[in-house]
């Protein structure tokens, strides 16, 4: 009987303890990053705010590209085909109906044969330059925001951290728990500004590889189109 009893003092206390083990296990899963992300400070809403933007110029940008980049190898062929027949205004209707800046650069061309060569190239190198223009437009917003994202995040931490050892110098009260939990929630912002630089950058560069891909796409165009209309006359 006395070593039943000494066996419940042993596992009582041993469940205690595991008790209140679980307990800030279960408290630190169940954070909520919302409620913790607006701790950041006041510096979060303007970090946000480009966040929004920059993923609105991403999706716009991707869009646009994929309308206007689509590679139609259908196309520089058809366009052979009528102009070694002699129908030029058809070859013109076909560029223009293809709706990408392929087919507009190849309509510009198209538009002049009969002019000297010279004169044909010139239009379809300044075409080309429109188009790599419309597709370069917003993309220096992308660059603007990877640059300010994360300062105005290290401002928000910067200020936070200000606001710290005022109030300890104010209060004369230092404690572990007032300094980390002040300087965790205004390193928020910090890192919340670093992700919306991230993405801006990444979006920036991975935009200007695909204007890259498509110049040198157009280059082997025009040549096959000069190589057309020389061959033909």
């Amino acid at each position: 009987m006395m070593n039943l009893i000494f066996l419940f003092q042993d596992t009582i206390p041993a469940a205690v303890v595991d008790s209140t083990a679980a307990a800030p296990a279960a408290a630190v899963e169940s954070v909520n990053y919302f409620s913790l992300l607006l701790k950041g400070g006041v510096m979060v809403v303007p970090i946000l705010l480009l966040l929004f933007f920059t993923l609105y110029v991403i999706i716009e940008r991707a869009l646009y590209y994929g309308k206007v980049t689509k590679q139609n190898d259908a196309l520089i062929n058809e366009v052979r085909y009528q102009l070694t027949s002699g129908k030029i205004e058809a070859a013109q209707i076909s560029a223009s109906k293809d709706g990408t800046a392929t087919g507009n650069i190849l309509e510009s061309g198209i538009s002049l044969i009969g002019r000297p060569l010279s004169e044909i190239e010139g239009m379809m190198e300044k075409q080309t330059n429109v188009e790599i223009g419309m597709m370069e437009k917003k993309l220096g917003w992308l660059g603007l925001v990877a640059g300010i994202a994360p300062i105005l995040g290290f401002i928000g931490t910067i200020s936070g951290v200000i606001k710290i050892f005022y109030t300890i110098s104010v209060t004369e009260n230092i404690s572990i728990g007032s300094i980390s939990g002040g300087l965790y929630e205004k390193m928020i912002s910090s890192g919340l500004g670093l992700i919306v630089g991230v993405v801006a950058y990444s979006g920036y560069h991975y935009f200007n590889m695909v204007i890259d891909g498509f110049s040198l796409r157009i280059q082997r165009v025009i040549i096959q189109f000069v190589n057309i209309i020389t061959v033909g006359k």
